[in-house]
């Protein structure tokens, strides 16, 4: 199973992205733990100075901006 962490304070991005990876998860069929990280000093440990960010399974994916569909479905492949 993996396990996705969205990094962000809250904002609108980080929302989008958090339902991009649960839609893409769910078309495919794939059980996911998605976790919401909102503490800025955990976020910070990850390095992310730009969000949202996502980290899949403790490695950071992705920084800054919205992923596209695309790359949120390739990290489900």
């Amino acid at each position: 199973m993996k396990n996705f962490k969205v990094l962000g304070t809250g904002c609108a991005n980080c929302k989008t992205t958090m339902k991009l990876i649960e839609d893409a998860a769910a078309a495919k069929g794939e059980a996911i733990v998605l976790e919401k990280v909102e503490d800025l000093q955990t976020i910070m440990q990850f390095g992310v100075m730009s969000t949202p960010g996502v980290v899949l399974n403790g490695k950071v994916v992705h920084a800054g901006g919205i992923p596209s569909k695309a790359t949120v479905e390739s990290w489900l492949n």
